[in-house]
């Protein structure tokens, strides 16, 4: 049997930071994942540079039934304390826009970070190490892994969401909260496109590969940021944020040209320019041919001259209001995070550990916390992973 003061289950961005602080204190930390790499869903981050924190992480940036959970974690380490490591270890980075910090390289800068954290720290890492049973006693908890058997008197669950199966993700961590009453609220996919019904969906195909800033919003939120039209419905920046808070059957609001007021261009385009194909003059403001699409959806056709300012109106309230009803969502196959999760109310926010299981926390995207896009839910990783690491 192994023995070790503390268990983090999951190499990912959480695990890897709890378990390098846990050894830091002099404490004996056994790193398990289920994966043979390392850190993948790190190494597939931002374009392959990881998206490892953002400037501007605020409790307000982070979705959860409990929205003041994440206060106490990422007051104890923030996106300071993090950028502070990566100088530490000379990572070049950048900021991309809106707070985003990009490794100049690529992301595996980063896991090698923290995995030289966690050698230095005196971690145990083993990798394409399955846990089949876990059962508390009274001198801690013992698990049984496929190489054998372990014990430890402290046991972190970092293993991750739903999203993204393809790199290994599972709902065990979920299993393992229920198999100790913990109660787990449901999960969907988040930050992930979405997707349309016929009609829309051979729009979108047509007008493929064509992105424009947007303003996109949903019941009282909305973000402003690159839309892309993909040959399975809408992505980009403004759709994936937006997909974190849209429910089943309610429409969203995309507002195509969001400096512009479309309804007044075409009425003025009217008066300047009678002869002027409707098409053209929209062009002035959107993509050819998103404009062409558009008067054709609208079935506002034809020479200014001869439409109405009625129908004029009709059109421009499409481009700057145009409401969509998503069938859905792409899934967790292209997610970028699992919403839903742990109970927080199960937790404590200073330490991430279960009140009704004293030695057992749960950290990272296995929580019901998540960000918005842009290095939230790195953050949240870090943040958790950081708190956890301090007490476990």
């Amino acid at each position: 049997m192994v023995d070790a003061d503390i268990m983090v289950i999951g190499a990912g961005a959480a695990g890897l930071m709890c378990a390098s602080q846990a050894g830091k204190r002099g404490r004996r930390v056994l790193l398990l994942d289920h994966a043979c790499k390392l850190g993948e869903k790190i190494r597939i981050s931002g374009g392959g540079r990881c998206n490892f924190t953002n400037l501007y992480t605020a409790p307000e940036a982070f979705l959860s039934a409990n929205p003041h959970f994440c206060k106490s974690a990422l007051r104890q380490y923030d996106q300071h304390d993090f950028i502070s490591l990566v100088n530490k270890h000379k990572i070049a980075h950048h900021e991309k826009k809106l707070g985003q910090l990009f490794c100049d390289e690529s992301s595996q800068n980063i896991i090698d970070m923290l995995k030289d954290e966690c050698d230095n720290a005196g971690v145990d890492l083993r990798m394409d190490c399955k846990v089949s049973a876990i059962d508390k006693r009274e001198d801690g908890f013992h698990i049984t892994l496929d190489v054998g058997l372990a014990r430890v008197q402290s046991l972190v669950i970092a293993t991750g969401g739903l999203s993204i199966p393809k790199i290994g993700a599972t709902g065990f961590g979920y299993q393992i909260a229920q198999q100790f009453r913990i109660n787990v609220l449901d999960q969907r996919p988040g930050l992930v496109p979405l997707v349309f019904d016929e009609g829309l969906l051979e729009r979108c195909k047509i007008l493929s590969g064509l992105s424009l800033d947007a303003r996109v919003a949903y019941a009282g939120t909305a973000f402003q940021e690159g839309l892309l039209f993909t040959h399975r419905g809408l992505s980009g920046p403004s759709i994936l944020q937006i997909s974190s808070y849209w429910r089943d059957t309610q429409s969203v609001s995309v507002d195509l040209s969001p400096a512009y007021d479309a309804s007044a261009h075409l009425i003025n385009g009217k008066a300047r320019q009678p002869r002027q194909d409707v098409a053209t003059c929209l062009a002035d403001i959107l993509p050819k041919r998103l404009a062409a699409e558009l008067c054709d959806l609208a079935g506002v056709l034809g020479r200014l001259a001869d439409r109405s300012d009625l129908h004029l109106r009709k059109l421009g309230q499409m481009v700057n209001d145009w409401q969509l009803t998503p069938n859905g969502t792409e899934g967790y196959r292209t997610a970028e995070v699992t919403l839903g999760g742990v109970d927080t109310n199960e937790l404590s926010s200073r330490t991430m550990e279960a009140k009704a299981v004293p030695g057992l926390y749960f950290i990272g995207e296995v929580v019901d916390v998540t960000g918005h896009l842009g290095g939230y839910n790195f953050q949240w990783a870090w943040s958790s992973g950081f708190v956890a690491g301090q007490y476990a």
